[in-house]
């Protein structure tokens, strides 16, 4: 386990702070892979070097728009991979926009009948009745 100087590395609170992931879930992200294991301090306190704020921002853009950590796992992958044809990470796009199209009709379905639900429920509560 390699050791950096102070003065090119953050905190793991820092880096939380910084790119707005929690420091449980950095952790949780060494744990499985995602990212590489923190440097350490001679305490042993877990230190972050620019590359690690960069890879995570990343992580968290993907989170955000809704990738599964595998997906973000192969985004990754071919980051790290030059000679991988660009149209494996745009079929990994492609295939989640076709799931967030997917869950938007679903969205759209059921505000359509949310919606006739509280007008029948205006109308039955305007003759006194409770809607079905």
């Amino acid at each position: 386990m390699k050791t950096l100087e102070p003065a090119a590395t953050v905190t793991i609170g820092v880096l939380a702070a910084r790119t707005g992931v929690n420091v449980p879930t950095i952790r949780y992200y060494e744990e499985i892979g995602l990212m590489p294991p923190a440097q350490r301090r001679p305490s042993g306190h877990r230190v972050y070097g620019p590359a690690a704020e960069e890879l995570l921002t990343f992580i968290r853009s993907c989170r955000d728009f809704g990738l599964p950590i595998e997906h973000v796992r192969a985004l990754l992958s071919l980051s790290h991979s030059p000679e991988r044809d660009c149209d494996e990470a745009r079929g990994i796009a492609e295939r989640h926009l076709d799931e967030v199209r997917r869950k938007l009709d679903e969205l759209r379905t059921l505000e359509r009948r949310l919606a006739e639900y509280v007008a029948s429920c205006n109308v039955a509560c305007t003759d006194g009745l409770v809607p079905a």
